[in-house]
């Protein structure tokens, strides 16, 4: 069995957000047995991941980690049309991702005990933001 919808996200500060229950409040995984839960995000600035879900410090930690990583007004930026925080959100999607994969068991998703998805939102006025969820799973019936 294959499904797929496109799921919207509130817009979020810039940083590191987990939306593991946002995504879960919009699908309905309650009829799959076994499968797999496909995430992909339709935008250049924003990124998906899987980390912490506890203490969000990790969360604060990944944005000052990357802010250092990736800095915003390198002189060798040629793409600031938007913004001085423009380039540095195309590279930190690109390093970190656009989608991400999670088994799906039971009518759950099957993530580790400290395990949630983080949306990644790399511009300072990034708005909502889509997500393209694929399962491929058996049902229980």
């Amino acid at each position: 069995m294959w499904h797929q919808q496109e799921l919207k996200l509130s817009a979020r500060s810039r940083g590191f957000h987990l939306i593991t229950q946002e995504i879960e409040r919009q699908l309905d995984l309650s009829n799959i047995a076994v499968g797999v839960l496909h995430l992909f995000i339709k935008h250049s600035s924003a990124s998906l991941t899987i980390n912490e879900n506890a203490d969000p410090t990790v969360r604060t930690d990944m944005e000052a980690h990357f802010n250092h990583f990736v800095p915003e007004n390198a002189r060798y930026y040629q793409h600031t049309y938007e913004g001085p925080d423009d380039m540095p959100a195309h590279i930190k999607a690109s390093t970190l991702g656009s989608s991400v994969s999670i088994p799906i068991s039971n009518g759950r998703l099957n993530l580790g005990t400290w395990q949630g998805v983080y949306l990644g939102e790399h511009r300072d006025y990034g708005g909502s933001r889509t997500l393209v969820a694929t399962i491929n799973g058996q049902s229980n019936s």
